[in-house]
């Protein structure tokens, strides 16, 4: 056999048991994205998050997510989270957010970002940051699951750990815009077709069962949404006059045929493109 047929051979056993991957170094960066094929850590050197002041209408979800946090970075019992509800609301804001003001005192706590599409490959980063001295809140944002889809199992390697148990230095926080995790209609349909109803479903709404923290976030209304928008003028310096900025954001929020926190600030950008004003850091 040939030289180059030998080295193509080990290069595709290679792939189909590539070498354990070596831990990146966290001291570079305080965020970081996980990605497969190869694995790989990447270092967020920049992460799209705003204030958590900034954050209007969701001061009850705000304080319990951050002192469930506050006692995860001092190496304290903690709570994995499922924040789920209405869109545009905050969700996954909250979580960057609050990243950001807990790891200004601890400045050890480290967010990795993982992908729904990515949960099956969840068993080895776990074993890459279960080694490490840092402790991780790991993001999946926009979580949920269709008709015939088994990456939940994988979930549950977070929030149980098999038997091992979940790393002490990870902790789970996951967004959803439905509060089991799945359609409504799969869990009807599994209820009416099944032998045995409860057991059919168990399985898979027991998932959310497994996050200590549910946090719901509901549509605001106007008071709140106008609330928001001042909020940002004020932090940018964006100066524009009460019934001004009553009247455009009430015309945006009907083109939009929808009102919410991500409405709010898609206003609020244009407004500071019309005003000359740049958006960077508060």
């Amino acid at each position: 056999m040939s030289e180059a047929a030998l080295e193509r051979i080990a290069a595709a056993l290679e792939r189909m048991a590539p070498a354990p991957l070596s831990a990146p170094d966290f001291d570079v960066a305080s965020a970081y994205v996980w990605a497969t094929e190869p694995d790989r850590l990447l270092p967020a050197q920049k992460i799209a998050r705003i204030d958590l002041g900034l954050l209007i209408g969701v001061d009850r979800a705000r304080d319990t997510l951050v002192q469930n946090t506050v006692q995860f970075a001092a190496g304290l019992p903690a709570n994995n989270a499922l924040l789920w509800g209405a869109r545009g609301m905050g969700k996954s804001s909250l979580v960057k957010a609050v990243h950001g003001f807990v790891h200004a005192d601890r400045p050890g706590l480290r967010l990795v970002e993982l992908q729904r599409e990515d949960l099956p490959s969840v068993g080895r980063l776990l074993a890459l940051l279960g080694d490490a001295p840092h402790r991780f809140i790991l993001f999946c944002d926009d979580l949920s699951f269709g008709h015939d889809d088994a990456h939940y199992k994988s979930l549950k390697a977070v929030l149980d750990g098999g038997i091992e148990g979940r790393p002490e230095n990870v902790v789970l926080y996951a967004t959803s815009n439905r509060r089991h995790l799945m359609p409504r209609d799969m869990i009807e349909n599994e209820r009416g077709s099944a032998i045995n109803p409860s057991e059919a479903v168990e399985e898979k709404v027991s998932l959310s069962d497994r996050f200590g923290l549910w946090l719901g976030f509901h549509a605001c209304d106007q008071d709140q949404y106008l609330a928001m928008i001042r909020g940002y003028c004020d932090a940018y310096r964006v100066d524009i006059e009460d019934e001004i900025l009553r009247q455009e954001a009430i015309e945006w929020q009907a083109t939009r045929g929808a009102r919410s926190g991500r409405v709010a600030w898609q206003y609020f950008t244009d407004l500071a493109g019309r005003r000359g004003v740049r958006l960077g850091s508060t």
